[in-house]
Parts: C-alpha cells; sequence; structure tokens
C-alpha cells in the first residue's frame, strides 16, 4: 500500500482515536478508493450530462428539495439529487460561494461523484453502501473535497426496491453538520412517499447514460487498468498505437463498439506519455453540445495533455468542424498528443479524418477468446472491490460465448453477477451467455437451452437424474441437447 495512503490512514485515525478509530465502512471506502487510482490531491469526475430527466424519482425528489430549499434560503447548504450512478441531476443553494466552490470540484450537474470515480465522499458512499452516510471534512478521500461536509440517503422504488439515486446536503466543513443527515433523512423519506403516491405515472426508468468527458490523471490504473496478461493481439495492437503516438501521429483506433477502443489508446497513451492526463470524451446529447464544446478550450492548450475522442463517427459535421478548430487553436504552440475512435475510418467526419496519420484496427472479444477471463476477472474485482471467484461451469461459458457487444457487453454481465454472489457460478448468468455459440433462439429458447446447461453442470447427477430435474425424458433431453449444440460435460459422458 502506497506511503501516502497509510500517511492518511494515520492521520485520520489520529483525528478520531476518542471515537474508537477510523469506522469501518469508511476505512473500507478509503481502501476501495485507493485500488480505483483515485488520485489524493483532487478530483477529477466524469462529465456524462443530464438528459434523462423525465423519472418518477427526479420528478418526486425535485419537488421535495424545491420544497426544503425554500426553507433554507439563507443557509450555506446545497441540495442535490443523484441518480443510481452518482450523476448530479439537481442543484439547489442560496449561498454563491458555496456553489462557486462546488463548481470548483465540479459537484455539479452532470458530473458523476460515485466512488469509483473521486473516491470516499457522501453520495458516493451512500450509494455504495445503500445506507444513510455523512462524511465530514477530512474524512474524504481528495484533499480538494476536505472543505466540505456531506450527508446523503439512498433512495430506493417503492415497488421494486431497486436503488433509484439518492439526495445529497451538501455544507462548508466549518459549519454544523448535526442536523444535515436528519434533513436529508427527510427528504429522502418524503421523496419515496410522493413516489409511492404518484405511481400509476411513472415514468420508464432512463437507460444508463455513457462517459461524456473523462480526465484521468497520471497514475497506476489508467482506463480500466494497466492489464498485462491479455492476448497477443490486443497486446500487439496497443504496441502499434504506442509506436505512433511516439512518431507524434495522430490515431485513429477503428472496430466494433464496446472491443475496448478507447482502453486500448488510453493505455498506450500512458506507456507513451506517462506523465501526462488524459482527457477523454464521447459524443454528448444534443443538449449537451454547447456544454462539451466548452469544456475543450481551456484544457487543449495544456502541457502534458493528451487527448482522446471517442465515437468521432457520431458527430454531426458541424461539431467535428468545431471541434477540428479547437484542436488547432490548442496545438498552435506545439504537438498535443490526440486519438479518436469510430466503428470505421470512411465513417470519421471529413474534418477529422484529415488529421489522421496511423489507423490501428481494433479486434472484437469474440477474436481473442482468451481475454474474456482476464477481463472478467477485472471487472469483478472492480464491481466488489475484491477478488471473487468463478465457478469452473461459469467460465467455460462466459469463455464460450461469442459476445456480440464485446466488452461492454461482458462488463455488464459479470458486474451484475458479482453484486449477488462471492462466487460467480452458471446460476448468476444470463440464459443468452448460457446459449453459447448457437443460431438465434427465441427468449424461450434460451431460457430452456440455459436451464439444461445448469442442470448438466451440477454436480453429482446422472443423465437420467438430470432429466428428471428438467421434468422431460432422456430422449427428449438428448433430443434438445444436439438441437441446441450443447456441450455434455466430460464426466456425464
Amino acid at each position: 500500500m502506497p506511503d501516502d495512503f497509510v500517511d492518511r490512514v494515520r492521520m485520520h485515525d489520529l483525528a478520531h482515536r476518542e471515537d474508537g478509530g477510523v469506522p469501518r465502512r469508511l476505512l473500507a471506502s478509503w481502501q476501495r478508493s485507493e485500488g480505483y487510482g483515485v488520485p489524493l490531491e483532487e478530483v477529477e469526475p466524469v462529465f456524462t450530462g443530464t438528459d434523462d430527466l423525465g423519472s418518477l424519482f427526479f420528478q418526486c425528489g425535485n419537488e421535495v428539495l424545491a420544497d426544503l430549499h425554500s426553507t433554507l434560503v439563507g443557509e450555506p447548504v446545497s441540495l442535490m439529487l443523484t441518480d443510481a450512478e452518482g450523476v448530479v441531476l439537481s442543484r439547489l443553494s442560496g449561498d454563491r460561494g458555496l456553489l462557486q466552490a462546488l463548481d470548483d470540484v465540479h459537484l455539479a450537474p452532470g458530473f458523476a461523484y460515485a466512488e469509483r470515480d473521486v473516491g470516499t465522499n457522501g453520495l458516493g458512499l451512500a450509494l455504495a453502501d445503500r445506507v444513510p452516510t455523512l462524511v465530514r471534512a477530512d474524512q474524504h478521500y481528495a484533499l480538494s473535497l476536505c472543505t466540505f461536509t456531506c450527508a446523503a440517503v439512498p433512495v430506493f422504488d417503492p415497488a421494486s426496491g431497486r436503488l433509484e439515486g439518492s439526495v445529497n446536503l451538501t455544507t462548508w466543513s466549518r459549519s454544523s453538520s448535526d442536523l444535515l443527515l436528519a434533513l436529508a433523512r427527510s427528504a429522502a423519506s418524503n421523496t419515496t412517499a410522493l413516489m409511492v403516491a404518484r405511481s400509476s405515472g411513472r415514468s420508464p426508468r432512463p437507460a444508463t447514460r455513457g462517459q461524456v468527458f473523462r480526465v484521468e490523471v497520471p497514475r497506476l490504473e489508467p482506463g480500466s487498468g494497466t492489464m498485462h496478461d491479455l492476448s497477443e493481439a490486443w497486446n500487439a495492437a496497443v504496441a502499434r498505437a504506442e509506436r505512433a503516438m511516439a512518431a507524434g501521429s495522430i490515431v485513429a483506433a477503428v472496430g466494433e463498439a464496446g472491443s475496448g477502443r478507447a482502453t486500448l489508446l488510453a493505455q498506450a497513451a500512458r506507456h507513451t506519455y506517462p506523465r501526462d492526463r488524459i482527457l477523454s470524451a464521447s459524443a454528448p446529447a444534443p443538449t449537451d453540445v454547447q456544454t462539451w464544446l466548452g469544456l475543450w478550450g481551456p484544457e487543449l492548450g495544456k502541457d502534458h495533455t493528451a487527448v482522446i475522442v471517442r465515437e468521432v463517427d457520431m458527430l454531426p459535421g458541424w461539431v467535428a468542424e468545431r471541434l477540428r478548430d479547437l484542436i488547432r487553436l490548442g496545438t498552435a504552440s506545439g504537438s498535443v498528443p490526440f486519438a479518436v475512435t469510430a466503428e470505421r475510418f470512411e465513417d470519421i467526419p471529413a474534418a477529422l479524418a484529415g488529421l489522421v496519420d496511423a489507423v490501428v484496427p481494433v479486434p472484437s472479444l469474440r477474436d481473442r477468446p482468451d481475454d474474456v477471463l482476464p477481463l472478467a476477472n477485472h471487472i469483478a474485482t472492480r464491481a466488489r472491490g475484491r477478488e471473487i471467484g468463478f465457478s469452473s461451469t461459469a467460465a467455460r461459458a462466459l469463455r464460450c460465448y461469442d459476445w456480440p457487444g464485446n466488452v461492454d457487453e461482458l462488463s455488464r454481465v459479470v458486474a451484475a453477477a458479482a453484486g449477488r454472489a462471492d462466487v460467480i457460478d452458471i446460476g448468476l448468468l444470463p440464459p443468452e451467455v448460457l446459449a453459447g455459440n448457437t443460431r438465434h433462439l427465441s427468449r424461450i429458447e434460451a431460457f430452456e437451452r440455459g436451464e439444461i446447461v445448469r442442470v448438466l453442470n451440477a454436480d453429482g447427477l446422472t443423465m437420467a437424474e438430470v432429466a428428471r430435474e428438467l421434468g422431460m425424458s432422456r430422449a427428449t433431453l438428448y433430443r434438445k441437447i444436439a438441437a441446441y449444440n450443447v456441450r455434455i460435460p466430460r464426466e456425464r459422458r
């Protein structure tokens, strides 16, 4: 464990010795933050935008916070609503000084404040542990957040129990925090009650938003981590991008969506420019275009900054032209490492395609099956903050699936399973993964095939017992095994 992290723990232990030492939840959060590679000095959260504001949770929560704000106009308190990923949806405060300070650390609408993005903080820890949380002053992991005290309470859907987001109240660290958590609890409770009252008119849950803007500061684990045990196909593509960057070329990584194009560029940039920040962005929603463009101007002229623009094939022509002009302006006094991603080079807008010197094809995950299990272990560790196991049958199913959604799909599947058990078994995997590489199946067929695979891989059952468990004859079982192209475990043959 790094010395600076140990020093922080010792400092906190001294500060809280009269309370019996550092609270266990807080220490666990610091350790996770250190594992995520969050810098100690300052935070650089993800900007995703706030396009989806039509949910029942947002409507009810915003109404509750507006009422509470009317009673706290003269108080130095900011009232915020976040979604389940820690993205700030709304913010209210009558204190201009507090608002400016919050803007300085990007604790503002559209920015993600999950624990993995900025380390230990009130709303991030409340969402991670799913319990009401108060984080005071130097209990924050990042030093730039130590001027604040934050109280946050998670809000759950009253019908399904699904985590919807959080209510967060933030004030100065020097202000009294005695009532802060109580106010946050009250606001969360009132939000839930209002959701129940209006549940008949609920709106669909918005889709998970992707990262629109991100800054990676120099640290050991950029992007999705410095993984060295991946396939030769992946490592060769990274090396090719490194050579191009080292030669001062502008690189385009092309390949299927979700295949890891931006991660490849981030790893190549980190190896080539180890001291640089990595500024990364993907195509914004139409309502966020001006904000997105406004973030580039002051960044492109900075020293030691590498730039990655994701999914440039999704940018409208006029936005691509504006971005090209900003890049030229920012690089007028010198070379700035710059790279883009797209599915096909020919789909890159002409304004940006003219800047590209080297094209690096990124192989899809189905073309590098040896990467599936190392990536799955890495994803599961990040999801839980510690290593968890995979059963042999689950590992085999993951490796045999062709992953049409590439690494993005693998991430969704493994993260969901990792949140439910300490060992990922075949029963935690969705039917489509258990279906493996076979013809297109209907939803019912995929479910049936998944059940056959699950029972076949259960320990100690004969084929007759497998058929009985599935409620079919042995002849029917063998017929379906052949039709669904199911691989029978060696011990069953």
